[in-house]
């Protein structure tokens, strides 16, 4: 056989066996493909010298000897290292239980993380979470300000009806409660989050019904400031789950740079209970059982997180 036979010959398997790898990746069946960015929760906690101890549809926790990560899985999720605001956690991919995150969480943790001989600082309150703790319960709106109207129902009297009832179970279970308002007035939102500041409160809660233009939005939705602490998104994350068990429909928790919110030194979370545009959301957020089931669920909530 030719040198020039023996060549061709080689080039032609070449070709073929080229042919033959690209032919076998298309026929390889489909599945999810996960960028080579992310990294699972377990990876990234492997990675980390860390260990996941708890895990949440919303939040998963992340620790050592020294260190204690907390990572909120939902949309706009933030990242806290011992107790710290780092950022946003960014895209979160799920795939039936498991979690995938950017990998450029761990460049993003790694510099912050303790030594397994330091200690994380303390995360300081106001004060203990005991029954003697105060809660600043804020109703929406009043006077001049009646907030989302539908037909002849005002927010502002909703929001008022079911802050007095969440304040007086509250008060049932030992908590020291302050009312921003008890009447049908109007307050500027600086004294509101005045008051939660003056008081040194170790929780505020601002209660509010909601609108859309479409009609066929429901559910109740809870908000944390943009650069929330940690205990912030608990008080939401404890109140959202109670609140999940009245039946109404959750729309998750989210950040908005409310005043109410960013201007109070303590925790603070507002909770709109319901759409006023919709026709089912507007006759439950009507019916006195109704806003007892509701003021209960937040009451509750608010004891969990108080625990």
């Amino acid at each position: 056989m030719s040198t020039r036979t023996r060549l061709l010959i080689v080039a032609i398997s070449a070709v073929v066996a080229v042919g033959g790898c690209q032919q076998s990746q298309r026929s390889a069946p489909p599945g999810v493909v996960i960028r080579e960015q992310t990294v699972t929760i377990d990876e990234l906690a492997s990675r980390l010298g860390l260990r996941v101890v708890e895990r949440d549809d919303a939040f998963i926790i992340l620790k050592n000897a020294a260190n204690t990560v907390l990572i909120f899985t939902h949309d706009s999720g933030r990242l806290f290292v011992n107790g710290r605001p780092i950022g946003s956690v960014g895209a979160v991919k799920k795939v039936g239980s498991t979690i995938y995150v950017p990998d450029n969480l761990v460049a993003a943790i790694q510099p912050r993380l303790l030594a397994g001989s330091e200690r994380a600082p303390v995360v300081t309150r106001p004060r203990p979470r005991t029954s003697a703790a105060l809660v600043v319960v804020d109703a929406g709106h009043g006077g001049k300000d009646p907030g989302t109207m539908v037909g002849g129902t005002y927010e502002k009297n909703i929001d008022l009806q079911v802050a007095r009832k969440v304040a007086s179970l509250l008060s049932q279970q030992g908590i020291n409660v302050v009312l921003t308002r008890d009447a049908d007035e109007f307050i500027e939102l600086e004294e509101r989050a005045d008051i939660a500041n003056r008081r040194d409160a170790d929780l505020f809660v601002s209660i509010h019904a909601d609108s859309a233009p479409d009609r066929s939005i429901s559910g109740y939705t809870l908000y944390v400031a943009g650069d929330a602490s940690r205990e912030a998104y608990q008080a939401a994350q404890a109140v959202s789950a109670a609140m999940s068990r009245t039946g109404s429909h959750t729309r998750g928790i989210r950040e908005a740079d409310y005043k109410v919110l960013v201007q109070t030194r303590c925790p603070a979370v507002l909770i709109e209970l319901g759409y006023l545009s919709n026709f089912t959301d507007a006759r439950h957020l009507q019916d006195n059982a109704f806003q007892n089931r509701l003021a209960q669920a937040i009451a509750s909530g608010i004891l969990d997180y108080l625990q």
